[in-house]
Protein backbone atom coordinates (compact mmCIF):
# COMPACT_ATOMS: atom_id res chain seq x y z
CA UNK A 1 0.00 0.00 0.00
CA UNK A 2 1.19 3.39 -1.38
CA UNK A 3 2.41 5.42 1.71
CA UNK A 4 -0.23 8.77 1.66
CA UNK A 5 1.50 11.99 0.50
CA UNK A 6 0.52 15.45 1.64
CA UNK A 7 1.88 17.41 -0.86
CA UNK A 8 0.22 19.07 -4.10
CA UNK A 9 3.03 18.37 -5.98
CA UNK A 10 2.89 14.64 -4.75
CA UNK A 11 -0.89 14.41 -4.78
CA UNK A 12 -1.29 16.40 -8.22
CA UNK A 13 -3.00 14.28 -11.16
CA UNK A 14 -1.32 14.85 -14.56
CA UNK A 15 -2.78 16.97 -16.88
CA UNK A 16 -2.77 14.78 -19.43
CA UNK A 17 -4.92 12.10 -17.46
CA UNK A 18 -8.08 14.46 -17.80
CA UNK A 19 -7.71 15.80 -21.32
CA UNK A 20 -11.01 13.80 -22.61
CA UNK A 21 -12.81 15.79 -20.02
CA UNK A 22 -14.79 18.34 -22.33
CA UNK A 23 -15.87 21.08 -19.18
CA UNK A 24 -11.73 21.32 -18.49
CA UNK A 25 -11.39 21.60 -21.85
CA UNK A 26 -13.97 24.10 -22.18
CA UNK A 27 -12.40 26.13 -19.54
CA UNK A 28 -9.02 26.24 -21.02
CA UNK A 29 -9.85 27.29 -23.83
CA UNK A 30 -11.03 30.72 -22.40
CA UNK A 31 -8.54 30.44 -20.19
CA UNK A 32 -5.40 31.09 -22.55
CA UNK A 33 -7.59 33.36 -24.09
CA UNK A 34 -7.41 35.31 -20.53
CA UNK A 35 -3.74 34.86 -20.18
CA UNK A 36 -1.78 37.04 -22.18
CA UNK A 37 -3.76 40.30 -20.70
CA UNK A 38 -3.70 39.10 -16.93
CA UNK A 39 0.01 38.49 -16.76
CA UNK A 40 0.67 41.58 -18.21
CA UNK A 41 -0.77 43.45 -15.35
CA UNK A 42 0.79 40.86 -12.57
CA UNK A 43 4.35 41.54 -14.08
CA UNK A 44 4.22 45.24 -13.98
CA UNK A 45 2.80 45.09 -9.93
CA UNK A 46 6.11 42.67 -9.37
CA UNK A 47 8.20 45.56 -11.54
CA UNK A 48 7.14 47.97 -9.38
CA UNK A 49 7.71 45.84 -5.94
CA UNK A 50 11.32 45.50 -7.18
CA UNK A 51 11.46 49.05 -7.75
CA UNK A 52 10.45 49.85 -4.48
CA UNK A 53 13.06 47.54 -3.28
CA UNK A 54 10.62 44.79 -2.08
CA UNK A 55 10.55 41.14 -2.91
CA UNK A 56 7.42 39.93 -2.43
CA UNK A 57 8.13 36.44 -3.09
CA UNK A 58 11.26 35.79 -0.80
CA UNK A 59 9.58 33.26 1.49
CA UNK A 60 10.97 31.65 4.60
CA UNK A 61 11.49 27.77 4.66
CA UNK A 62 7.61 26.96 5.93
CA UNK A 63 6.34 30.30 4.67
CA UNK A 64 5.06 31.82 1.36
CA UNK A 65 4.24 35.37 0.48
CA UNK A 66 1.71 36.21 -1.30
CA UNK A 67 3.08 39.48 -2.36
CA UNK A 68 0.97 42.96 -2.98
CA UNK A 69 -1.44 44.76 -5.78
CA UNK A 70 -2.84 42.61 -8.28
CA UNK A 71 -0.28 39.67 -8.36
CA UNK A 72 -1.03 39.55 -4.48
CA UNK A 73 -4.74 38.97 -4.76
CA UNK A 74 -4.08 36.54 -7.71
CA UNK A 75 -1.37 34.64 -5.48
CA UNK A 76 -4.40 34.21 -2.92
CA UNK A 77 -6.54 33.33 -5.67
CA UNK A 78 -3.97 30.36 -6.68
CA UNK A 79 -3.78 29.21 -2.51
CA UNK A 80 -7.05 28.81 -2.39
CA UNK A 81 -7.41 26.88 -6.05
CA UNK A 82 -4.59 24.32 -4.54
CA UNK A 83 -6.16 23.77 -1.54
CA UNK A 84 -9.56 22.58 -3.71
CA UNK A 85 -7.74 21.02 -6.18
CA UNK A 86 -5.61 18.55 -3.42
CA UNK A 87 -9.18 18.10 -2.15
CA UNK A 88 -10.85 16.65 -4.66
CA UNK A 89 -7.89 14.56 -5.82
CA UNK A 90 -7.92 12.98 -2.13
CA UNK A 91 -11.83 12.50 -3.05
CA UNK A 92 -11.60 10.87 -6.51
CA UNK A 93 -8.57 8.76 -5.17
CA UNK A 94 -10.73 6.60 -3.39
CA UNK A 95 -14.47 7.39 -3.30
CA UNK A 96 -16.84 7.05 -0.41
CA UNK A 97 -18.69 3.51 0.18
CA UNK A 98 -21.96 3.78 -1.92
CA UNK A 99 -21.33 6.78 -4.04
CA UNK A 100 -23.78 7.31 -6.99
CA UNK A 101 -22.96 7.63 -10.35
CA UNK A 102 -24.26 10.84 -10.78
CA UNK A 103 -22.21 12.16 -7.35
CA UNK A 104 -19.15 10.63 -8.71
CA UNK A 105 -19.46 12.42 -12.12
CA UNK A 106 -20.12 15.60 -9.95
CA UNK A 107 -16.97 15.35 -7.92
CA UNK A 108 -15.12 14.43 -11.01
CA UNK A 109 -16.07 17.69 -13.17
CA UNK A 110 -16.07 19.39 -10.06
CA UNK A 111 -12.09 17.95 -9.76
CA UNK A 112 -10.79 18.73 -13.12
CA UNK A 113 -11.96 22.27 -12.85
CA UNK A 114 -10.33 23.16 -9.56
CA UNK A 115 -7.15 21.85 -11.16
CA UNK A 116 -7.65 23.49 -14.21
CA UNK A 117 -8.42 26.69 -12.00
CA UNK A 118 -4.96 26.22 -10.15
CA UNK A 119 -2.53 25.09 -13.34
CA UNK A 120 -4.29 28.43 -15.01
CA UNK A 121 -3.23 30.18 -11.77
CA UNK A 122 0.27 28.66 -11.93
CA UNK A 123 0.33 29.94 -15.68
CA UNK A 124 -0.36 33.23 -15.44
CA UNK A 125 2.01 34.42 -12.77
CA UNK A 126 4.67 32.57 -14.25
CA UNK A 127 7.84 33.13 -11.92
CA UNK A 128 5.92 35.46 -9.37
CA UNK A 129 3.47 32.51 -7.88
CA UNK A 130 4.24 30.75 -5.00
CA UNK A 131 5.37 27.49 -4.28
CA UNK A 132 2.83 24.27 -4.09
CA UNK A 133 1.24 24.68 -0.65
CA UNK A 134 1.23 21.60 2.21
CA UNK A 135 -2.06 20.72 3.03
CA UNK A 136 -3.23 18.99 5.90
CA UNK A 137 -6.72 16.84 5.93
CA UNK A 138 -6.66 14.85 9.37
CA UNK A 139 -9.97 16.36 10.26
CA UNK A 140 -11.69 15.22 7.13
CA UNK A 141 -12.92 12.11 7.08
CA UNK A 142 -12.72 10.83 2.83
CA UNK A 143 -14.39 7.30 3.74
CA UNK A 144 -17.97 9.36 4.68
CA UNK A 145 -20.42 11.08 2.26
CA UNK A 146 -21.50 13.26 5.00
CA UNK A 147 -17.77 14.14 5.62
CA UNK A 148 -16.67 14.79 2.27
CA UNK A 149 -19.77 16.43 0.89
CA UNK A 150 -19.91 18.66 3.91
CA UNK A 151 -16.48 19.60 2.98
CA UNK A 152 -16.52 20.27 -0.31
CA UNK A 153 -20.15 22.39 0.11
CA UNK A 154 -18.11 24.57 2.61
CA UNK A 155 -14.70 25.12 0.38
CA UNK A 156 -16.80 26.11 -2.41
CA UNK A 157 -19.39 28.30 -0.50
CA UNK A 158 -15.58 29.81 1.36
CA UNK A 159 -14.34 29.89 -2.19
CA UNK A 160 -17.27 31.88 -3.57
CA UNK A 161 -17.02 34.16 -0.92
CA UNK A 162 -13.36 34.78 -1.18
CA UNK A 163 -13.82 36.13 -4.60
CA UNK A 164 -16.90 38.41 -4.02
CA UNK A 165 -14.44 39.97 -1.33
CA UNK A 166 -11.31 40.07 -3.26
CA UNK A 167 -13.11 42.08 -6.51
CA UNK A 168 -12.88 45.14 -5.44
CA UNK A 169 -9.04 44.83 -4.73
CA UNK A 170 -8.53 44.42 -7.95
CA UNK A 171 -6.79 47.20 -9.99
CA UNK A 172 -6.90 45.65 -13.77
CA UNK A 173 -9.99 45.39 -15.66
CA UNK A 174 -8.87 41.94 -17.28
CA UNK A 175 -7.73 40.27 -13.65
CA UNK A 176 -11.30 41.61 -12.65
CA UNK A 177 -12.80 39.59 -15.65
CA UNK A 178 -10.87 36.93 -15.16
CA UNK A 179 -12.01 36.30 -11.06
CA UNK A 180 -15.59 36.96 -12.32
CA UNK A 181 -15.46 34.07 -14.80
CA UNK A 182 -13.82 31.75 -12.07
CA UNK A 183 -16.14 32.87 -9.16
CA UNK A 184 -19.40 31.71 -11.56
CA UNK A 185 -17.97 28.30 -12.03
CA UNK A 186 -17.50 28.02 -8.27
CA UNK A 187 -20.84 29.08 -7.18
CA UNK A 188 -22.01 26.39 -9.85
CA UNK A 189 -20.08 24.14 -7.66
CA UNK A 190 -21.32 25.29 -4.60
CA UNK A 191 -25.13 25.02 -5.98
CA UNK A 192 -24.17 21.56 -7.12
CA UNK A 193 -23.03 20.45 -3.61
CA UNK A 194 -25.60 21.64 -1.76
CA UNK A 195 -28.76 20.53 -3.63
CA UNK A 196 -26.52 16.53 -3.48
CA UNK A 197 -26.37 17.27 0.46
CA UNK A 198 -29.68 18.78 0.91
CA UNK A 199 -32.57 19.62 -2.39
CA UNK A 200 -33.39 23.05 -2.99
CA UNK A 201 -30.93 24.16 -0.33
CA UNK A 202 -28.53 25.99 -3.76
CA UNK A 203 -28.82 29.57 -2.73
CA UNK A 204 -30.45 29.57 1.24
CA UNK A 205 -29.96 32.61 3.70
CA UNK A 206 -27.07 31.32 4.65
CA UNK A 207 -24.71 32.04 1.63
CA UNK A 208 -27.52 34.57 0.43
CA UNK A 209 -28.52 37.96 1.42
CA UNK A 210 -32.42 39.61 1.16
CA UNK A 211 -31.19 41.60 -1.39
CA UNK A 212 -30.22 38.56 -3.55
CA UNK A 213 -26.46 39.08 -3.26
CA UNK A 214 -23.73 36.16 -2.65
CA UNK A 215 -22.41 36.83 0.73
CA UNK A 216 -18.26 38.05 0.76
CA UNK A 217 -15.27 37.69 2.82
CA UNK A 218 -12.24 39.82 2.79
CA UNK A 219 -8.43 37.54 2.51
CA UNK A 220 -7.64 37.83 6.44
CA UNK A 221 -11.08 35.96 7.36
CA UNK A 222 -10.81 33.52 4.35
CA UNK A 223 -7.33 32.46 5.05
CA UNK A 224 -7.78 32.10 8.96
CA UNK A 225 -10.97 29.84 7.52
CA UNK A 226 -8.45 28.05 5.13
CA UNK A 227 -5.59 27.78 8.00
CA UNK A 228 -7.19 24.48 9.15
CA UNK A 229 -6.32 22.76 6.05
CA UNK A 230 -3.05 24.60 4.94
CA UNK A 231 0.29 23.62 6.91
CA UNK A 232 2.53 26.10 4.97
CA UNK A 233 2.29 29.38 6.66
CA UNK A 234 0.59 32.52 4.46
CA UNK A 235 1.91 35.99 4.83
CA UNK A 236 -1.03 38.28 3.55
CA UNK A 237 0.68 41.57 4.94
CA UNK A 238 1.11 43.38 1.61
CA UNK A 239 -2.24 42.31 -0.14
CA UNK A 240 -4.34 45.37 -0.73
CA UNK A 241 -6.79 46.30 1.48
CA UNK A 242 -9.55 49.05 -0.65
Amino acid sequence: MTKKKSSFEETKIPLQEIETNSSRRKFLTYAGLSTVLAAASCRKSVLEDVLDGKNPFHDQKDTVNLGSGDVGILNYAYALEQLEAAFYIMVSKNFYAGISSKEKIYLEDIRDHEIAHREFFKKVLGSSAIRALEVDFSTINFKSRESVLGTAKAFEDLGVSAYNGAGELLKSADNLLLAGKIVSVEARHAATLRDLIQYGSFADNTVVDQMGLDVFRKPPEVLQIASTYIKTKINANNLPTS
